[in-house]
């Protein structure tokens, strides 16, 4: 399959814009969620006990950020928001074939802590095609990057789509 240009028009692009405030509710039910029972999550004094200035996430949290927290009035204008990792998934469905989910990795600077304001920026980081058993599967790579209100990375969350021809 020749690139003609489709992919490497991905790379740069931004897909999404967040600001969030992370909240102790959503901190302590995700870690549930993920069968995590350490009280570090849930209470403030285990977690000043564990040397954190606050309630820290678990490692995986940062996938769930712009779900939680995003209060509209701290949001940018509607067309700064772009449309997330869906607006290149519609792309690559125009072209046929299967959509798959194929992995995420998350990039810690410093904890994240419940009281945080994290703004975060959803960019297109890389896209590439590969011939396999006769099949094209293109590999999209979308990088979330976090920043507190200093400007300073907190975390950066990768996720790779995956489309087959």
């Amino acid at each position: 399959m020749s690139d003609d240009g489709f992919l490497t028009g991905l790379i740069g692009r931004q897909t999404s814009r967040a600001t969030v405030v992370v909240e102790r509710g959503p901190v302590s039910h995700f870690a549930t969620a993920v069968f995590d029972d350490d009280p570090i999550y849930r209470d403030a004094s285990v977690a000043a006990a564990a040397g954190f200035a606050g309630i820290p996430t678990t490692a995986t949290f940062p996938m769930a950020l712009r779900y939680w927290g995003a209060f509209e009035e701290l949001q940018p204008a509607p067309a700064e928001r772009g449309e997330g990792i869906q607006s290149v998934i519609d792309l690559l469905k125009q072209r046929g074939g299967l959509i798959l989910h194929g992995e995420q990795s998350f990039h810690s600077y410093r904890p994240i802590l419940v009281g945080d304001r994290l703004e975060g920026i959803g960019t297109i980081i890389d896209a590439y095609a590969k011939e396999t058993k006769g099949r094209t599967m293109t590999f999209v790579v979308e990088e979330t990057l976090w920043r507190d209100t200093l400007g300073e990375p907190v975390c950066a969350t990768r996720f790779n789509v995956i489309h087959r021809l």
